[in-house]
């Protein structure tokens, strides 16, 4: 059986903030790693392995270097809790949890509530470090309260203009440097009036976000306002996204492939309604498959992948999606029956369509497979001189179903 690996936790204390526990692991260990920072925090006295620093990138440094301490007591430094946006699931991917003995410390995020009075559950972490600064749109509601991990010591100041460039610029922004140290700091200024270019690396911003008066109100559900997204007129409507979401049922850790894009609606709320959603929009246009990656830039979204190119050819290597939205190009030869056999058993497939002869393919498919047919129809009151009347938008056929073991078709 492969040796242990103990991962331990420090603080910007350093020796004087670990347990007694930790030490022990950090004396007797005869192989220390960890960033530069972490390990001059340790006295070559109290603890004399060898130390060595992690390389960049470290992914793909992990497994050599373990390998290359095979049977030497092994010790990972990590800021605060390793199990928290930390090393402890590198670690535990690349070499297995059952070869971890953590030893948490508190987190900066613990650390920060402590500071500010904040009930750390009702506080949403925002993690900036490897990740785009657009995804922290998705998290920007008035009256929240967020914790957002910068990667480093320009990160506020870039924060700040992200929220006076999208219209929270009344949002209070705290700094909090070297929590738990002895350089301990706290930066006090709203994202309008922030004067600090640069702050320490090792900081945890606070954000009480204030939306700024005119600044569109986007919610957590889906069907955001038409106005949010940039279009030529290619867009899922408001209440029809609305309902084709509800159709296709997101759960997190969920992958959508979303054909015929337009301008990426479908798979940017999917996306919005949890974290850990996954979406591929597939467009045959560059110029709307550029406009789909702005989109979800500004809501929040950036993880959301374009392929550009017609689709049935371009869903050939993407990973299996658990639901399938198809929301254009439904006539293309061979479409509607690669993305049925592409999906597994017990994935959802949604299907919208204004035109007649789209209708009579998904009417042949709802008598294949089953499922459910539906037409939705949306008025909306305008004026009618000097009165008041509808105007019906087209009336759009919705084809939904979640393929079984056995077809439609079998069964009878």
């Amino acid at each position: 059986m492969n040796a242990a690996i103990s991962v331990v936790g420090i603080g910007a204390d350093g020796w004087d903030g670990l347990p007694e526990s930790s030490r022990r692991v950090l004396r007797a260990a005869e192989v220390l790693i960890g960033a530069p920072r972490q390990l001059d925090l340790l006295s070559a006295d109290e603890c004399p392995g060898e130390r060595i620093a992690w390389p960049s990138p470290l992914r793909p440094a992990v497994p050599g270097l373990l390998a290359a301490h095979e049977g030497r007591a092994i010790a990972v430094l990590a800021s605060g809790d390793p199990s928290f946006y930390g090393i402890a699931r590198t670690l535990a991917e690349t070499a297995g949890a059952d070869r971890l003995h953590v030893h948490p410390h508190p987190s900066s995020v613990s650390y920060a509530c402590a500071r500010l009075g904040w009930p750390l559950e009702a506080v949403e972490t925002v993690s900036l470090v490897a990740r785009p600064l657009a995804a922290l749109s998705a998290a920007l509601h008035p009256g929240r309260r967020l914790l957002v991990l910068g990667e480093g010591p320009g990160t506020p100041a870039e924060v700040a203009a992200l929220l006076r460039r999208t219209g929270w610029g009344g949002t209070r922004i705290r700094v909090l440097e070297q929590l738990g140290g002895p350089a301990e700091r706290l930066l006090d200024a709203t994202a309008a009036d922030w004067p600090y270019e640069r702050t320490d690396a090792l900081h945890v911003l606070a954000l009480d976000c204030v939306r700024d008066p005119g600044t569109l109100r986007l919610g957590a559900a889906p069907g955001l306002p038409d106005e949010a997204y940039e279009h030529d007129g290619q867009l899922t409507k408001r209440y029809v996204r609305a309902a084709t979401l509800a159709a296709l049922a997101p759960a997190p850790g969920e992958l959508l492939w979303d054909i015929g894009g337009g301008s990426g609606s479908i798979g940017i709320e999917w996306m919005r309604t949890h974290r850990d959603c996954r979406a591929v929009a597939v467009e045959k246009s560059p110029e709307r498959a550029a406009r789909i990656t702005r989109n979800a830039d500004t809501l929040g979204v950036p993880a959301l992948r374009v392929v550009t190119g017609p689709a049935p050819a371009s869903l050939d290597g993407l990973p299996t999606p658990h639901a399938i939205f198809i929301g254009g190009g439904l006539t293309a030869p061979g479409l509607l029956d690669a993305c049925w056999d592409a999906l597994p058993a017990g994935g959802r497939l949604v299907a919208n369509t204004v035109t007649l002869e789209s209708e009579a393919l998904l009417a042949d498919r709802y008598r294949r497979h089953g499922g459910e047919l539906i037409r939705l129809a949306v008025s909306a009151a305008v004026p009618v001189g000097g009165f008041t009347g509808w105007r019906q938008a087209m009336p759009v056929t919705q084809w939904s179903v979640t393929k079984g073991s056995v077809t439609k078709e079998e069964e009878a």
